[in-house]
């Protein structure tokens, strides 16, 4: 008896590890620049800092401008050689106002992310 509760024990222990490791697994964004609800001099990059590699072609961000009904702010990213980065920059200066950044990640493992980052431009 004692065999198959030392047996239950392991395969539900080796089951929570699996579990946490899956779901730790994820990339997050850990870092962006402008930082969130700042308000900053008109940035000429933007960048987005993520806990794990991101797969380059389902990684990317759009920049917005809220109070002008989301209008679209032309900006041309790309994904770091280290995997960790999306790094964007406008091409044009961007004017005093809100923005939010409108951002898309897969990570290696292909869990597909998003979410924003509001900043402002003095």
């Amino acid at each position: 008896m004692r065999h198959s509760q030392f047996a239950a024990a392991a395969l539900a222990a080796t089951a929570a590890l699996f579990i946490a490791g899956t779901a730790s697994a994820h990339a997050h964004l850990v870092k962006s620049t402008p930082a969130a609800n700042a308000t900053v001099a008109a940035p000429k990059a933007i960048s987005l800092t993520f806990s794990e590699k991101l797969t380059p072609a389902f990684s990317k961000f759009e920049l917005t401008m809220p109070g002008m009904n989301d209008m679209a702010v032309a900006v041309k990213t790309s994904v770091s050689k280290d995997g960790l980065t999306i790094t964007g920059a406008p091409a044009a200066a961007l004017m005093p106002g809100a923005y939010k950044i409108k951002w898309h990640a897969a990570s290696t493992d292909g869990h597909k992310m998003d979410g924003d980052v509001a900043f402002t431009v003095k």
